[in-house]
């Protein structure tokens, strides 16, 4: 699960920014009957789902951008060659170029909270640090600073969790995260860490190989064809087999530069579908049902499995081709599970009522005056009473995180014949 993520100097976002899912002290009526919004772990209430609001250009998808970035250092970092510039932008006034960029996430694994951050310019890994709290009390497992001195013996400290861990530190070069090198040379600690971003942090609808489609299908078939009925789909029945095809293999030889091509058996899935007005005649999914309902098919598929094992979700516009009940329903799917958790950004102010979310649960992106991006939750609002009404309140601007359009006729028409 994730507890809270901070960010500074990424995209639009100058100063720190900080996304908060461990759940405010709230005692109204409203929240109180949103019990199923929140999960406990240890003493702290912790939420299951983020909406961010904001304009156009208020640079909430700047906040998903960078959260995937820093998740992907951790991925790639091991990869790195000494030409790799990293692929971000930092905050372009201020001189805020010549400053680090920051990233700091609170996370639990095995029911032991973490904290890792990492700062770093456009070529270089600046600083990094992992704390963990085994019983309770906060306990170093390393830190790194780049700045401290010309040896590995310098810039690293070690806790005692990790083996041999110099060994890593000289395989670690300032374009690496320390944790994605120790990874990547077998040290168990650091595996499960990585393990935590690859697998358990999703960042965003998964893009499904035959096999996996294979077996998500077959896990929760009865699930998804639930959720095609709320879409309103007359899908009553979905089939998957195994077919082979005809396809190419290219072949490289990088000694002599050659390229051969061989004819080869290339197994594929093949899904039909079956409708309540004909339930004997089978369509093929790809060619002949909508593009809406192959897209919510893959979709549902990858909620499904999120849910069920508890992991994190990641998504810009969670609305983009999506029906409002669909996205209900995504919503109420993660209500109903046991700490999966979703991220997300979205226009749709239907869900600005706070019988739907608490007051923590809505956050609004807004751009300030020198161009940097500004993040806080309606639970800042104290003066904000359950009994108003949020949509209208949003969409009046009260909470600034809304586009200002003239849109009045004069305005238009001196636009079309100016």
């Amino acid at each position: 699960m994730v507890l809270e993520i901070r960010l500074s100097n990424f995209y639009s976002i100058k100063e720190e920014i900080v996304l908060d899912l461990r759940a405010a002290n709230i005692k109204s009526k409203n929240a109180k009957a949103l019990n199923n919004n929140v999960f406990k772990y240890d003493k702290t209430d912790v939420l299951k789902t983020i909406a961010i609001y904001g304009a156009n250009a208020s640079g909430k998808s700047n906040v998903i951008k960078a959260i995937r970035f820093c998740n992907l250092m951790i991925l790639n970092s091991h990869n790195h060659n000494e030409n790799v510039s990293f692929n971000f932008k930092k905050f372009k006034f201020s001189n805020f170029n010549k400053k680090p960029s920051v990233y700091f996430i609170r996370f639990v694994l095995k029911e032991i909270e973490y904290e890792y951050t990492f700062t770093l310019m456009q070529n270089a890994i600046v600083s990094e640090s992992l704390y963990y709290y085994p019983k309770g009390r906060i306990t170093k497992i390393f830190t790194r600073d780049e700045s401290l001195g010309k040896t590995k013996k310098d810039k690293y400290s070690f806790g005692s969790i990790i083996k041999r861990p110099l060994d890593v530190a000289e395989n670690t070069s300032d374009k690496t995260l320390y944790i994605s090198r120790a990874s990547q040379m077998d040290r168990d600690f650091a595996k499960e860490i990585f393990n935590y971003f690859n697998s358990t942090f999703v960042l965003g609808y998964l893009g499904l190989n035959a096999p996996q489609l294979e077996k998500l299908f077959g896990t929760y078939k009865q699930k998804l064809l639930e959720a095609l009925k709320v879409a309103d789909s007359d899908i009553i029945d979905i089939k998957i087999r195994k077919i082979k095809n005809p396809g190419k293999n290219f072949n490289a030889n990088l000694n002599d530069l050659t390229i051969s091509v061989e004819d080869v058996m290339q197994e594929q899935l093949k899904i039909t579908t079956f409708h309540k007005s004909a339930p004997d005649v089978a369509f093929d999914f790809f060619t002949e049902e909508s593009t809406g309902t192959i897209k919510l098919f893959l979709i549902m598929l990858s909620i499904l499995d999120i849910v069920k094992n508890n992991k994190i979700l990641l998504i810009d516009e969670i609305g983009e081709s999506l029906h409002t009940d669909i996205i209900e329903y995504i919503f109420n799917l993660f209500r109903a599970g046991n700490e999966a958790q979703l991220i997300c950004t979205t226009h749709n102010t239907k869900f600005l009522n706070l019988t739907k979310f608490r007051k923590d649960q809505i956050f609004f992106v807004n751009k300030k005056d020198n161009a940097s991006s500004d993040l806080y939750s309606l639970f800042d609002y104290s003066d904000f009473r359950d009994t108003m009404d949020l949509e209208k309140a949003y969409l009046q601007g009260r909470f600034d995180a809304v586009p200002f359009v003239n849109d009045s006729l004069e305005n238009l028409k001196s636009i079309i014949n100016g």
